[in-house]
């Protein structure tokens, strides 16, 4: 293996279990304090089905590439490849609607009472669980493609016509019908990008009003400019940010890779750092910005170590 390879394959693996400790341990608070009675926000279901889905693509994509590089040249067999491959992909896809349904979430709450939003500031919590369950059960059917298409390097067919893709190879079809794959699976995506970045346009036009507002406040009593909810907007904008940056150049390796009759291996790992970024990332940036994550974290100290 030459250092090249070396490198990037070490690159994945710490990224792997870095964001996996960081996943794990933001979900264990959170259930820590759901078993103590602690009271939650509405948007903290959100970010357990997140944090759920970051699990899916960093175990799905980082473990198999790990252990194809390091362990075994041909870790999975067929039917562990569409497995792997079909989690990652519903992962990554809840990943991507978790982030949006915070954001349209958000907006709707820190709206002004005489906006449009305020009807549905009461009624928006009920709708968190069906959103969310409706996501999920959108991308396991969008993705049942992969279960039909992938196949492990391992697998006992004799298929000649097949793109490598390190751990798992798939079928090469004409270019139509990549095309409309593509299509059918990118849409949900496209939706979803577009209404995150319209929510967080509408957030960041409600906190700068809301900043106009109070600069005639006294300095001292103008504390509101520094509300949770206010810090709470910013740091969802902040992982949206974070999000459409690394989402942005995800997608842009995965479309040369489905461009690419036989992608090379050193794309193919750029591809897996890529999509492994925002799932590793997030967890952390949650903690370090999010106020109420803060004020979970010392809540469970307390509830561990009662001298603290």
């Amino acid at each position: 293996m030459d250092s090249r390879k070396l490198t990037l394959n070490v690159i994945i693996l710490m990224q792997t279990v870095v964001g996996i400790l960081g996943n794990f341990s933001l979900l264990c608070l959170y259930i820590h304090l759901y078993i103590t009675g602690y009271r939650l926000r509405s948007t903290d279901l959100i970010i357990k089905h997140l944090i759920v889905a970051n699990f899916l693509v960093l175990l799905c994509k980082g473990v198999p590439h790990t252990m194809t590089a390091f362990v075994w040249k041909h870790f999975s067999s067929d039917a562990g490849c569409k497995l792997f491959l079909f989690l990652h992909r519903v992962g990554r896809g809840v990943s991507i609607g978790s982030i949006c349904l915070l954001s349209v979430f958000r907006v709707i709450m820190v709206s002004p009472r005489n906006s449009r939003w305020a009807e549905l500031k009461v009624k928006a919590p009920k709708y968190i669980v069906p959103s969310i369950l409706l996501c999920w059960i959108l991308q396991m059917l969008l993705n049942i493609i992969f279960l039909i298409y992938v196949h492990g390097i391992r697998s006992d067919r004799n298929i000649t016509n097949n793109k490598d893709f390190g751990y798992c190879s798939s079928i090469r079809h004409d270019k139509t019908r990549d095309a409309l794959f593509a299509a059918l699976l990118l849409f949900p995506d496209v939706s979803c990008l577009g209404l995150m970045l319209l929510a967080s346009g509408s957030m960041i036009f409600i906190l700068h009003r809301h900043k106009q507002e109070v600069q005639h406040i006294h300095r001292t009593s103008a504390s509101h400019r520094f509300s949770p909810e206010s810090k709470a907007t910013k740091t969802i904008l902040l992982l949206v940010t974070t999000f459409v940056y690394f989402y942005t150049l995800s997608s842009i390796f995965q479309i040369v890779l489905s461009l690419l009759d036989n992608p090379s291996w050193f794309l193919v790992a750029i591809a897996t750092v890529m999509s492994a970024c925002f799932p590793a990332v997030s967890p952390f940036v949650l903690i370090s910005r999010d106020s109420s994550v803060h004020s979970l974290y010392f809540a469970w100290i307390r509830n561990v170590n009662p001298l603290f």
